[in-house]
């Protein structure tokens, strides 16, 4: 994109100050480059997820929209992005003051040691930016062979299962994966051949003129049991699965696996937000008020930060949760508050005053970087005590007065609800339950029930999209009230059954 450009004068040489206190301090992270744009181009680049050539996609422009108004009216301000390639790239605003470019490289190299040494980052292709340049260059070709309108819906099927695909794929190399996928398609097909075998000993059972009334030959009844106990193990990348099994156009399975590739790259950051925000923020704040900051500038970074820090009245700032959770982390493990001494002790002036002197509040917070996402995170290290301390609580509307109110502030009504909403990020978890539903090459699904009641109208205009890709009726299974219902869709209406 040519509309930006290098650092040069003063940010070069915040750059190669902020560099050296972000390596003093122990990070460690593929060389960053930096470039500086206009508002319209850190909004084009916002709109695109950070990359300055993609597809062409009216969602896209959507998103460039709204971002262009809100920065117009005043109502937000984008002061950075950072895409995960190895080099890192980094976009910064030009019209931010010189305590704001500080403020964002800090912030930025915590991202990128994130980026590099978070385990669920571990096997993302770090080349992405030339990936998808050639994604978008493909999809092009494919618009004007085909025609930019047929392809643009298509692809809005596509992004419409975006999601289910398999969190535990981001730990396989692109080797074990493609073994997996080839076990996979192994095991399709030994079932499909065991299905074929079936039906020719049936047809030749029925050809026979010497059969008796009711009788039926040994073999065909084995074999019957043999495919009724032979099982898969679907899995739940059902974008893979489609990607194999669906009877799709050669171009259109090339976009599916475009996409899928996408997903996958950006999985890790859906799945990390608030440790990644979170972490980039304790270091953008620590390096400022220990190291960058210059007497003039204090008012300005404590009024900037603490816009950022600032919690909404409706959602969970991630910002704000993540930095004070490694925050408490650090100043625990300093104090030596953990462990089955601290847990059971029980004199309350001795717990209020406790303090180890162990120092190892920093090498945790490194190791918890390393090796946890968000929901373990928040599993393990949300205490009650942290709870009380940032004032959490849930809220629900009451019709009657016609206002948000609060709920509860019991601990663990406020850890499940958050650990829910965190949870394959508040979607429902979807199986590939039968390819062969019925016996009559109909798609199966099953809604994994973890409390949350699945909504039929999300689900059927995810039906309709499924339709479109598998060709054939689609059905959804799950459990509401007590009861088992299945959902289908045959191309013209749907049906609900118990």
């Amino acid at each position: 994109m040519s509309r930006t450009k290098p650092l040069d004068g003063e940010l070069l040489r915040i750059r190669d100050e902020i560099h050296g206190y972000a390596k003093e301090f122990g990070l460690d992270f593929y060389e960053v480059r930096f470039e500086v744009c206009d508002y319209d181009t850190i909004n084009i680049l916002a709109a695109q997820g950070g990359f300055p050539s993609r597809y062409p996609h009216w969602r896209f422009g959507m998103d460039y929209d709204q971002l262009s108004k809100g920065y117009a009216y005043g109502l937000q301000k984008i002061y950075e992005m950072v895409i995960n390639t190895n080099p890192c790239y980094a976009y910064l605003l030009n019209a931010n003051h010189l305590v704001d470019q500080k403020i964002v490289m800090a912030h930025v190299y915590g991202h990128a040691d994130f980026f590099k040494n978070n385990a669920w980052f571990a096997n993302t292709d770090r080349n992405m930016l030339a990936v998808m340049a050639n994604h978008g260059t493909k999809i092009r070709r494919y618009m004007e062979r085909y025609g930019q309108n047929r392809v643009e819906e298509f692809i809005d099927r596509v992004n419409s299962i975006e999601n289910l695909i398999d969190v535990g794929m981001l730990f396989e190399t692109p080797e074990s994966r493609r073994q997996s996928e080839e076990r996979m398609k192994v095991a399709r097909e030994e079932i499909a051949n065991l299905s074929d075998d079936r039906s020719n000993a049936l047809k030749s059972f029925m050809r026979s003129k010497d059969r008796k009334e009711g009788s039926a030959p040994q073999q065909v009844i084995e074999e019957s049991a043999d495919l009724r106990e032979k099982k898969i193990n679907y899995p739940r990348d059902i974008m893979h699965y489609l990607l194999e099994n669906a009877p799709l156009e050669e171009w259109e399975a090339d976009i599916l696996g475009i996409l899928r590739d996408e997903a996958y790259y950006y999985l890790p950051q859906r799945l990390t937000k608030i440790m990644n925000e979170g972490w980039a923020s304790y270091w953008h704040s620590h390096i400022m008020t220990t190291r960058a900051l210059k007497a003039s500038e204090i008012i300005d970074y404590a009024d900037h930060h603490a816009g950022v820090m600032a919690m909404s009245r409706q959602n969970i700032n991630p910002y704000k949760i993540g930095i004070e959770l490694y925050r408490d982390i650090e100043y625990r493990w300093n104090t030596g508050r953990f462990g089955k001494e601290y847990n059971e002790c029980e004199d309350m002036h001795l717990k209020a005053n406790w303090d180890k002197k162990l120092g190892l509040g920093r090498q945790k917070i490194f190791e918890v970087r390393r090796t946890h996402n968000d929901v373990s995170f928040i599993d393990e290290f949300f205490t009650p005590e942290f709870c009380e301390r940032q004032q959490l609580f849930t809220y629900k509307f009451n019709p009657r007065t016609g206002r948000n109110e609060i709920e509860t502030r019991d601990f663990m009504d406020i850890k499940n609800k958050l650990l829910s909403s965190l949870s394959n990020f508040g979607s429902p978890v979807i199986e590939i339950e039968s390819g062969n539903y019925q016996n009559r090459g109909e798609l199966l699904l099953r809604h994994v029930h973890r409390g949350v009641d699945l909504d039929f109208g999300y689900a059927s205009d995810t039906l309709k999209n499924l339709y479109a890709l598998w060709k054939r009726p689609v059905n959804i299974t799950s459990r509401q009230e007590e009861q088992n219902i299945t959902l289908s869709f045959d191309g013209k209406e749907f049906k609900q059954t118990k």
